[in-house]
């Protein structure tokens, strides 16, 4: 796995939180060993900055890391930290929690650990154009989508945040199964809106991935129906396994043909071996839960790459793709034998 340098600095769009102070740790002031024969001499290396993006210390990973310790299984533990020492999204899909105060409890962590979030926004009616089970369908109306939209960018309150916007949405509506085309465009387009009302968000829209749709002069004209123009730019290869070199290319190819300065970031958590070849594997979808995958690249807001803005952990790794084959957990349900595979295959 790559090395990831983060910036020591913050981004430049970041604030930093009220009541924050920095203190300087003095090493060694005065010169010449103190008295006692204690040599301070040696060389002072200072530990690693952290992550500029969140990493959840209560993570479905950091859980187990402590499970498998109480029970012994020390050297898994230690491969899944790969996993959870991570910064990784965190999905919003809906429901009956009350998701203005799930983000406000979300960013305030965040905050407190001087960090920035990255949220996933996934509840658009007609959600994946039912491919998955019927209760994966995203909100009921578009006015229901609305209202919890509003209610969630209630959440952010002016804090630094970074939001993929709707995996699948606007592919779904360049491959015309959106049963309402039209209202789709608007509501992302609102979307948008409404998220950059907050001040401090930065907002991508999700353009699937260069397996999906090849057509990039089609998906730039309905990226831009979609608001692409007052968004921050587009996310690709979310949930899927794409190396990043294709992907790369394929955003720059996009990006061209939005007029050539547009940015975007990567999901890298599950790329580390690239895509299965066939369109099945084992009797299943080759992109739900396929063996022999790995870890990509780790996240870093300094990738360094031209027109990236980020490589993201998006899809968090172990999260279930779907019961697609016998003994698989449901969609979104951790599963960390599976969690602990591509934390062994990117150590390989």
């Amino acid at each position: 796995m790559a090395r990831t340098v983060y910036r020591t600095g913050r981004p430049r769009w970041a604030l930093v939180p009220a009541g924050f102070v920095l203190t300087a740790i003095l090493v060694g002031c005065g010169g010449g060993a103190p008295e006692g024969g204690v040599d301070n001499s040696a060389p002072f290396s200072p530990p690693p900055p952290p992550p500029v993006y969140y990493v959840d210390p209560d993570s479905e990973a950091a859980q187990q890391v402590d499970r498998w310790k109480n029970a012994g299984r020390t050297a898994d533990a230690e491969t899944l930290r790969r996993i959870s020492a991570r910064p990784s999204a965190k999905w919003l899909v809906g429901g009956d929690a009350p998701v203005r105060e799930e983000v406000d409890a979300y960013l305030t962590q965040a905050t407190v650990a001087g960090q920035i979030p990255v949220l996933v926004i996934h509840n658009v009616p007609d959600r994946d154009c039912g491919r998955q089970d019927s209760d994966s369908g995203g909100a009921a109306t578009g006015q229901e989508y609305q209202r919890w939209i509003r209610d969630l960018a209630g959440g952010i309150k002016g804090r630094p945040v970074s939001v993929v916007l709707e995996p699948g949405a606007v592919p779904d509506a360049v491959g015309r199964c959106v049963r309402n085309r039209t209202e789709r465009l608007l509501l992302l387009r609102d979307a948008v809106a409404v998220l950059k009302s907050t001040g401090a968000a930065r907002v991508y829209l999700d353009a699937g991935h260069p397996g999906w749709i090849s057509d990039t002069a089609a998906l730039a004209t309905t990226l831009r129906q979609a608001g692409i123009d007052d968004a921050d730019g587009f996310a690709l290869n979310v949930a899927n396994f794409v190396r990043t070199p294709d992907n790369v290319r394929y955003g720059q190819q996009l990006s061209d043909a939005l007029g050539g300065d547009v940015r975007f970031v990567i999901d890298t958590s599950r790329n580390g071996t690239g895509p299965v070849a066939s369109a099945t594997v084992k009797g299943a979808p080759s992109w739900c839960n396929p063996p022999g995958r790995a870890l990509g690249e780790e996240p870093t807001d300094a990738p360094g790459l031209d027109r990236v803005d980020a490589l993201l952990w998006i899809k968090y790794p172990g999260e279930s793709d779907g019961a697609c084959r016998p003994g698989e957990p449901e969609r979104g349900v951790w599963w960390p034998e599976y969690a602990l595979a591509l934390a062994r295959n990117a150590a390989r």
